[in-house]
Parts: structure tokens; C-alpha cells; sequence
């Protein structure tokens, strides 16, 4: 071999998004004048830089080669030790490869996120929502998982309490959310709350959330009561104040001369009943001949107006040539997208629906108000918070309300075609559209949209064998 080399130092350490020099020393002990390459080899040698990437040498003559070490602040640069080497090719002799090896140490760092998903859960009796937790440092990463409110107002079940994730590495951690007090009727209420990520020596991470909790029962169901119970107390009150008094219209017998040879009533035979004239009709026009005194015709049902109620039928994109679906075949669940896929009206799929009336008159034109009520899982198309939405909004399911403090009322605007614009009462009379324009791709999602003849608003109510 003629070749002499060594590293200065032999051990180096550097920290992630930072760099470190390592100086490689070299010297031609041969008697002919070469031209030595470097390649970096091992771990650290995506991130490694050689200045100059070849080195020319006189016999007897030292020359200097630079490594410089940057390793990324991601979880590729593990932390620890990490064994290095440079393969240095002569080109006159390119079968003597020389290869010095050195060692690099990468210092360990921790850099934790916390999302939940969703940020916002609704619900009577609980909620779910799920925290994301991603380990974005170069180490493990060991934490347990607390919940609280600041009016200690929920109670909560987390699994797992505890995660270790690897670097790089992503866990998932169920929560469940149970209010202390049960809300029976009015609004909703808002109960902010936070979950926190807690390590070993450092400050737990906070991740604040809200659960809106719904009344169980409506609230127009305490003013009927309230009406009603009024009602009965003052029908009571005017019973009482107006009875009316019961008398005797009997009247005694006077004792006349002939009572004593009288039969008594037992002995007195009785006395046939008159047969009882048919009595006429007041108009005077009864009889065979006709007039105002005939029968009058049975009431005519009334007629069904306009597309809702409906049970059991599919929603069926004019545009799109989809229906209106739940992800796989069967039932949804709370916050789960709402998105188009081919038709399948059998039993076995998920795309039948209710459009279940729940206000008459209250839309616009006096149209009714109606939720769109998924057959299988009994979920409604939703959106999230209350009241109106923006554009793009994308809709997804939720537990059925069908209050206007919500926005799960929709109303039905007939077009020419035949087919109805579904629009969103609470926001604006906004359309149901599928996201892009005329886009036929399955799991496409569903979202809210400013209505427009030239768009994908158009649904056509397809009956099924059970509608």
C-alpha cells in the first residue's frame, strides 16, 4: 500500500441541523505521482460533504481532505453513535483501496405534536374524539395522556393512558368525554376542555378541544308543556268556578178522591209504545229525488306534496351519476365523511336514506324542513358547529337534532329537469354538492356550495324495493 491516512479527530459529535468538520490527512508513500476519489460510506453518508472529492499527490507529499457532517433535525438522524468510513480509490492503482473509519456521534432531541380529531365533538352523554400524537425527534418517546376542564365539569376515559412511539412514529389515543350533569332541555352548551401530553422533566403539551354538549330533550318540548299545563290548570279553574247544578224536574202527586180505588202503578197494565213517525228531513228535500238531503261524498286523502316524506330511497347525482354514500358497507359513525360512490340500492350497502319532515311549513315558500336520515346507522348529514357554515364545508354525520339551532334541516327546490337542489337552511340556503365540478370519481366528499345550474347540485330521490 502507498498510502498513508488518518482522521483529526477519529471520534467526532454533532447536533442535529447543525454540522461538525473531520479533517482526513493523506499522503502518497508511493514513487509515482496519483490521483486519489473519496466516497463517504455508512449512516451518515447522505449527509456527509468531501471538499475536495479528489486529491492529486506527489510522491512524498501530504494533502488535506475535509468531511463536513450536517444531519437533518428529523427523525433520520437517530441519535447515538454512528460508525463511518472513507473509501479513498487511487486511479492508478484503483484494487488498493484505502479505507479509514471514524465514528459520529448525533445528539438526541424531542420535538412532540398533539392534534385532535376532531377539534370539536357533539353529543348528549359523551363524545370521542381521538388525539393524534406524533414523535417528531431522533429518540423514543414515553408519555402518559390526562384530561381536564377548568369547571370540572366532564369526566374522562383515556386509552391508552400511556404510549411509547418510536421516532418517527405516530399513536393514536381514544378518549371518551361523559358530562357530570345531564342537560335536559334548551340549547346547547359549549364545555372547553384540554388534554395534555405529559414527559419526564419538561412541560406538558397542551391540546385544547371543545365538546358541545345537546339538550336531550328539544326545547320546544318544555314550551309545550309549560303551554299545556297552563292550559289544563285554567280548564280546571273555569270547571270549577262554572259547575253546573243538577235539579229534579219531578213533581209530586196530589192526593186526589179517587186515589184509594186507583189500580196502583204495579197493577196498571202497561201502555203499548207508539210507533214513531220518520222524521223529515229539515231542507225538505229528502226522498229518491235529490237536493241538499242525499249522502255526501266521502273526504278525498289529501294529496302528497312534493318529494318529502320519504323512507327508504337512494340520492342519486345528476351530474356525477353517484349516490350519496358512507364509507364502506356498514354503519357510519359521528364526524365520519359523507361522499358519493357507485349506485347500490340492495340492502347490503349503506346508501338508503329517510328524509324524515320535521318542520312543514317552516321553509322558505312555506316548503317543509326535513333531515336526511341514513337507514342503516340511524346518523344525519351534519355539519360541524352550529348555525351557518361557509362555502366548501365539507358534511359529514352526526346524531340527529333537528332543531334550527343546528344545521342539519335541509329543504327541497324543485328544477326543471325534475330533479331538487338540497339546501341547507341553517347556512344560507346553500347547495349539496360534490366537491370539484362534475368529478365522477368514488369517495369524492360532499360539501356545501353556493347553488349554480352549471354545477353537480342536482339529485334525483331514487325509490328502492323497500320505499
Amino acid at each position: 500500500m502507498s498510502l498513508w491516512t488518518s482522521l483529526e479527530p477519529a471520534s467526532a459529535t454533532v447536533d442535529p441541523g447543525g454540522t461538525t468538520t473531520v479533517r482526513l490527512r493523506i499522503r502518497n508513500t508511493g514513487d509515482v505521482v496519483d490521483e486519489y476519489r473519496f466516497e463517504p460510506v455508512g449512516d451518515p453518508a447522505p449527509w456527509t460533504r468531501v471538499e475536495p472529492q479528489s486529491l492529486r499527490l506527489y510522491p512524498g507529499t501530504t494533502g488535506t481532505v475535509e468531511l463536513t457532517f450536517a444531519p437533518p433535525r428529523t427523525p433520520d438522524a437517530a441519535a447515538g453513535p454512528h460508525p463511518y468510513a472513507v473509501r479513498i480509490t487511487p486511479t492508478e492503482h484503483p484494487d488498493a483501496v484505502t479505507v479509514p473509519e471514524g465514528n459520529l456521534t448525533v445528539t438526541p432531541f424531542t420535538e412532540v405534536r398533539a392534534d385532535l380529531v376532531p377539534p370539536t365533538v357533539k353529543g348528549r352523554f359523551r363524545g370521542r374524539p381521538k388525539l393524534a400524537v406524533d414523535n417528531l425527534g431522533n429518540t423514543g418517546l414515553t408519555a402518559s395522556i390526562s384530561g381536564s376542564d377548568t369547571a370540572d365539569e366532564l369526566s374522562y376515559e383515556i386509552h391508552p393512558g400511556n404510549v411509547q412511539i418510536e421516532p418517527g412514529r405516530a399513536a393514536f389515543v381514544d378518549a371518551t368525554l361523559r358530562p357530570k350533569q345531564i342537560v335536559w332541555f334548551g340549547s346547547a352548551q359549549q364545555r372547553p376542555y384540554t388534554m395534555a401530553v405529559q414527559r419526564s422533566g419538561v412541560e406538558p403539551l397542551a391540546v385544547d378541544g371543545t365538546y358541545v354538549q345537546r339538550g336531550v330533550l328539544p326545547r320546544w318540548l318544555a314550551t309545550f308543556c309549560t303551554v299545556f299545563l297552563a292550559l289544563a290548570i285554567t280548564f280546571v279553574v273555569l270547571w270549577m268556578a262554572y259547575k253546573p247544578q243538577v235539579r229534579t224536574a219531578a213533581t209530586a202527586k196530589s192526593e186526589g178522591a179517587g186515589q184509594s180505588i186507583a189500580p196502583t202503578p204495579s197493577d196498571a197494565p202497561p201502555e203499548p209504545e207508539q210507533p214513531k213517525e220518520p222524521e223529515k228531513p229539515e231542507d225538505g228535500g229528502g226522498g229518491d229525488g235529490g237536493g241538499g238531503g242525499g249522502d255526501k261524498p266521502p273526504p278525498q286523502p289529501p294529496k302528497k306534496q312534493g318529494p318529502v316524506p320519504a323512507r327508504n330511497v337512494a340520492l342519486y347525482n345528476t351530474a356525477t351519476e353517484k349516490c350519496a354514500d358512507i364509507p364502506g358497507f356498514g354503519k357510519g359513525r359521528e364526524a365520519a365523511p359523507v361522499r358519493q360512490f357507485a349506485c347500490d340500492k340492495s340492502p347490503r350497502d349503506n346508501q338508503r336514506w329517510h328524509l324524515d319532515v320535521k318542520q312543514p311549513k317552516g321553509g322558505p315558500g312555506g316548503r317543509p324542513l326535513f333531515l336526511i336520515v341514513n337507514a342503516k346507522d340511524g346518523l344525519c348529514m351534519d355539519l360541524p358547529e352550529f348555525g351557518a357554515q361557509p362555502v366548501r364545508t365539507k358534511v359529514w354525520e352526526g346524531r340527529c337534532n333537528g332543531t334550527p339551532e343546528d344545521n342539519q334541516l335541509w329543504w327541497a327546490a324543485e328544477q326543471d329537469d325534475g330533479s331538487y337542489w338540497f339546501r341547507n337552511f341553517a347556512s344560507n340556503n346553500k347547495c349539496l354538492d360534490v366537491a370539484g365540478n362534475r368529478v365522477r370519481d368514488n369517495d369524492t366528499d360532499l360539501m356545501l356550495f353556493d347553488c349554480a345550474t352549471t354545477d353537480d347540485h342536482g339529485w334525483r330521490i331514487v325509490k328502492t324495493q323497500d320505499s
